[in-house]
């Protein structure tokens, strides 16, 4: 329990820290409203879905411990360097989204997402350390952080087009954004420091 509650706090800290995709969705809701935002939503949440099968399933795979120590060594690196980078970035939310807009349609906005979603190599890396970091779960367990990863970025997001179609919410947010950067900061590196512990642990006898 107390690992599921790990995982569920450091992937959701996360997800408030805005990046390609957010800034995708946050255009998008203004732009044109929750209806078009929510293509790139579930386009994005999919594209999430499957860098967390490709994570959580490949790793069920390995059965060495030894392998599983290192995966998980340079999972916890990269979730230190993560900490690490969100306690220095400098993040904010445009206010207005002036400017003609042009016209749209809910697939290609599926579309965006899911290519924003796919192209973005943070995301299979981060995956890929939380995957490690949990190997010592059992399958079930593992089964159930990845629906549950799955559920809350889509949740989420369209809480987020839903929200952030109004300028003034995009301002409340930006103001909370470096309380928000600097909590991500500490959960996820400390996340990270305790699966860099673990697979020293493993490694060292």
């Amino acid at each position: 329990m107390e690992q599921f509650v790990a995982v569920a706090l450091a992937h959701f800290l996360a997800l408030l820290i805005p990046g390609v995709d957010f800034f995708l969705i946050v255009r998008t809701a203004a732009a044109h409203g929750w209806r078009l935002a929510s293509g790139v939503c579930l386009g994005i949440a999919i594209a999430n879905g499957v860098f967390i099968a490709a994570a959580f399933g490949g790793l069920s795979l390995v059965g060495n411990d030894v392998v599983l120590a290192v995966v998980e060594l340079a999972g916890g690196l990269f979730l230190l360097w993560m900490g690490v980078a969100f306690w220095r970035a400098r993040v904010s939310v445009p206010y207005d989204e002036s400017g003609s807009a042009r016209r749209t349609s809910w697939s290609r906005s599926f579309g965006l997402g899911l290519a924003s979603g796919l192209l973005n190599p943070k995301n299979l890396l981060f995956y890929l350390s939380l995957a490690a970091a949990t190997s010592s779960a059992a399958t079930a367990a593992r089964a159930l952080y990845g629906v549950w990863m799955f559920t809350v970025v889509l949740v989420w997001d369209l809480l987020v087009a839903g929200l952030m179609g109004a300028s003034r919410n995009r301002r409340a947010l930006s103001a909370a954004l470096p309380w928000i950067t600097r909590v991500a900061a500490v959960v996820v590196a400390v996340f990270g420091a305790a699966a860099i512990v673990a697979a020293a642990r493993i490694l060292l006898g």
